[in-house]
């Protein structure tokens, strides 16, 4: 699989909110995986240390994992004076083209979901890439790797159909099952 059959994949990361413990991994994973030596006792040794592109935020005692959703009617493409923000096809990843970045921040004011960053000192605008150079060697994205809960997972489009249909049925049962047993109390 090359990089360019990537960006025309039709694959997202999918949180499963209840199976998040907080650990951190994903975020350790997604650090490392951009970082310039991909060794972790290296990587957090590096000037400027690596970034990762994944954060968690905890809202309400609740922890999620957070990062770009790749949209398909990205607000951070259109808002790009430069094209440094980019969709190679209409379903693939939101990518950043680092050398056209201007350091706007237009990109990060414009994302509804608030997970493109900006470094402080050199403006550079960062964001995740769905690990593409992972997926063109058939592996999953780093923070999907890292989870040690099966809280991320990487699902193709067909994939996740399937999957948001047998939580549909799961959700119904546990509905019907609840009811059964408050008829009976």
């Amino acid at each position: 699989m090359s990089c360019r059959e990537v960006t025309t994949l039709q694959g997202r990361v999918y949180v499963e909110i209840a199976r998040c413990v907080a650990c951190k991994r994903c975020v350790l994973a997604c650090a490392v995986e951009h970082s310039k030596t991909k060794d972790m006792l290296t990587a957090m040794t590096e000037a400027p240390p690596p970034r990762p592109r994944v954060r968690l935020v905890t809202v309400d005692g609740v922890s999620v994992p957070t990062e770009c959703r790749h949209c398909d009617a990205a607000a951070c493409v259109a808002a790009c004076p430069t094209g440094a923000v980019y969709k190679s096809s209409a379903h693939g990843p939101v990518l950043m083209r680092a050398g056209r970045c201007v350091g706007c921040g237009s990109c990060v004011v414009a994302c509804p979901y608030g997970v493109i960053r900006q470094r402080f000192d050199t403006h550079e605008v960062y964001k995740c890439d769905l690990c593409v150079e992972r997926l063109a060697q058939g592996r999953v994205p780093a923070c999907v790797e890292g989870c040690p809960t099966g809280c991320l997972s990487f699902r193709e489009d067909g994939e996740l159909r399937s999957w948001l249909k047998d939580v549909g049925a799961a959700q119904s049962r546990m509905i019907a099952t609840q009811a059964s047993i408050e008829d009976q109390v």
